[in-house]
């Protein structure tokens, strides 16, 4: 496999329009979904990136009939699948495969799955969607030796959870799971993310009956059957705070299209600035809290304030991985328990070979990049591929002077 980087000659102030692509929190989790038809859905606005393609492929291994070749339009016929078992490197390496759980669950009573993966940024465990499957009545068993979950269930049926945490991967799972048991399921203490709710409205485009997706409780009509539909996914909140942040710290004027402006108030509430940042803090928390997916890009912005800067992350307990590239950056950051990062503002940073540790740290040392005075080589970019699509090209229509490059077509570094 080639070593691929992003090489970026920072100081240039973006300028034009973007438009963002549809949410990969959401798509990765409709796409799922979709087996719970018993007809073919086809869904629009979905992006193309590394986790996209990869749940095509997973479905496509399942006997699934998947078309992704149009545009932004994918084809899905789940009646040609024949298999219940998740277990490829594919679906260990990606977190949100855990959404097939829920689904086989509701469509078949049964699954086999690889134990997920995806970015470190922490211990992620998914006991909260494991209490939900048992109680709609599914047995679980955890091979933890070859990482393997057995999940089977003669019948579901609905029962009133309340999670002992938020969290938007039980959320959703359990949500599919319930679409097909038997009777009334009442989920407490649910996640509110756009995406739940997005999730939401396509099950019920399906003929699902869930009521109160967006609030703390979820109750969701068990149905027999499902059907196939049509559906567009809302466009990507965290794609759209990325470049947000982007066209601030490089002072730059930037149209975004393809936006839902009240998912973005959080974030536009920190990004007000004259010629430098001003100081903020911040304090990650579920929606509608400032999002910990643009607690690192925001980082980045904050390097360059006239002060010093908190951040408070508050969802996972292993999110400062890129503190240490930005450092190398001439950034001044201090952290405490790994929970409370303090960013003392520089008067610029300067390029350096750096790498991505997560999605989110990438689209970090990206903008770090990009405010930069030099060059600025980031590695390790196959974390970025699988959250943003087109990232290279987005940016340099925006002015950016940013280019994808090889081992083999630069040679030696």
């Amino acid at each position: 496999m080639q070593k691929q980087w992003y090489s970026i000659s920072g100081g240039n102030r973006l300028e034009g329009t973007v438009t963002i692509s549809g949410a990969k929190n959401a798509a990765v989790a409709i796409i799922p979904a979709a087996i719970l038809a018993g007809e073919c859905c086809i869904l629009e606005n979905l992006p193309h990136i590394q986790d996209v393609n990869t749940l095509e492929f997973i479905l496509s291994q399942l006997g699934a009939a998947v078309d992704f070749t149009t545009g932004d339009c994918m084809r899905i016929d789940p009646t040609r699948i024949t298999s219940t078992s998740v277990i490829v490197p594919e679906a260990a390496q990606m977190r949100a495969s855990y959404y097939l759980l829920g689904a086989m669950l509701g469509r078949y009573g049964e699954c086999d799955l690889a134990l997920p993966g995806g970015c470190v940024i922490g211990a992620r465990p998914i006991d909260q969607h494991i209490k939900g499957m048992r109680a709609l009545g599914a047995e679980i068993d955890i091979d933890e030796e070859r990482n393997i979950l057995h999940a089977r269930a003669k019948k579901l049926v609905g029962t009133e959870i309340f999670f002992d945490m938020v969290s938007v991967g039980a959320t959703i799972n359990v949500m599919l799971a319930a679409c097909r048991a038997e009777g009334l399921t009442v989920l407490a203490n649910v996640a509110k993310e756009p995406h739940v709710v997005d999730v939401a409205n396509f099950l019920n485009m399906m003929g699902a009956s869930v009521k109160g997706a967006g609030t703390d409780v979820i109750r969701i009509n068990g149905r027999p059957d499902l059907h196939g539909c049509g559906y567009a996914v809302i466009p990507d909140q965290i794609e759209t705070g990325t470049y947000m942040i982007a066209a601030a710290a490089t002072q730059g004027d930037v149209i975004i299209k393809n936006v839902i402006p009240t998912h973005m108030e959080a974030v536009s509430a920190k990004l007000m600035m004259e010629e430098r940042p001003r100081p903020v803090n911040i304090k990650t928390l579920v929606y509608p809290g400032f999002p910990t997916d643009l607690q690192q890009p925001m980082m980045a912005y904050l390097t360059t304030a006239s002060g010093q800067s908190t951040i408070h992350e508050t969802i996972f307990e292993n999110r400062f991985n890129h503190v240490r590239e930005l450092r190398r950056m001439g950034a001044s950051i201090s952290v405490k328990d790994n929970r409370l990062a303090r960013i003392k503002g520089v008067q610029a940073l300067h390029g350096a070979d750096i790498s991505a540790s997560d999605l989110r740290a990438g689209a970090s040392l990206i903008i770090a990049g990009l405010m930069a005075r030099g060059t600025t080589n980031v590695s390790n970019i196959g974390y970025i591929d699988r959250g943003y699509e087109c990232l290279d090209q987005k940016l340099s229509a925006l002015g950016a002077k940013i280019s994808r490059l090889s081992k083999q077509a630069q040679g030696r570094r």
